[in-house]
């Protein structure tokens, strides 16, 4: 059972500025949100936005990850092979995906998730099922917060940074969760997002990174059983989740 005692911040307060912060966001910036929805309509065609299963926050009746759709800005196209399966990653995301995701553009519709409580501006960031399917007990201690837009992994290094580092500096956030802690957070993402600074000198290197499993994989630290296990899993809870959608 994963459980961690929160404060009254983060029981009472956080969602609080969660819901003023994205609707402050949604009515200052709607004219980006159309902006941005429009390029990527014509750039890559619908839908505008992509869904994608995550991981949540820990549900305390069942002990496990709740899962919820996350929604960005589309940065990849569609493309097929002759065989109709969909091209490598690295292949379908083009410039201006590149560009969105560099300036974080894409995920400007993340606000909605804000809004559904799905997610806090700041806090871990949620996780493909793919992904958690290959953490520890330790490291899902994670999840006993609400995932965020931006958190300490991300202005700590972002994807240039290791999965064990990210995860690291995740467990360390979730500690002790305070309005102090979270306000810093905020200055620190915003420097960085709209200032770039610290920011590493190459963004297109870290567009695509590898899933948790894959680096776990390549460094030896799974086999390719356990591996193959996993993955079953992972699409095992993808599709009982779109079922009971």
């Amino acid at each position: 059972m994963l459980r961690r005692e929160r404060g009254f911040y983060e029981k009472y307060i956080k969602r609080v500025l969660d819901i003023i912060c994205a609707l402050l966001a949604l009515t200052v910036f709607c004219w980006l949100y159309g902006i941005v929805a429009l390029l990527v309509r014509i750039r890559m065609g619908s839908p505008v936005l992509f869904r994608q299963p995550r991981f949540g926050l820990v549900d305390p009746r069942t002990g496990s990850e709740r899962i919820f759709d996350l929604y960005k800005f589309r940065t990849m196209t569609d493309e097929r092979d002759e065989d109709g399966n969909l091209l490598p990653d690295e292949v379908r995301l083009g410039r201006f995906g590149r560009m969105l995701r560099a300036t974080s553009l894409d995920e400007l519709p993340e606000a909605l998730n804000i809004l559904k409580g799905d997610m806090s501006v700041i806090g871990p960031r949620p996780l493909l099922i793919r992904d958690r399917v290959f953490m520890t007990q330790r490291q899902r201690l994670r999840h006993t917060a609400k995932p965020g837009l931006s958190g300490l992994a991300q202005t700590r290094g972002r994807n240039a940074i290791s999965w064990e580092e990210k995860i690291e500096w995740d467990l360390r956030y979730v500690e002790r969760v305070t309005f102090w802690k979270d306000a810093a957070l905020v200055w620190e993402t915003f420097r960085q997002v709209f200032l770039r600074t610290h920011m590493t000198e190459s963004s297109e290197e870290t567009d695509v990174t590898l899933d948790y499993g894959d680096a776990l994989l390549r460094s030896g630290a799974v086999n390719r059983e356990e591996y193959d296990a996993r993955q079953a899993e992972a699409k095992e809870l993808l599709r009982e989740y779109e079922l009971s959608r």
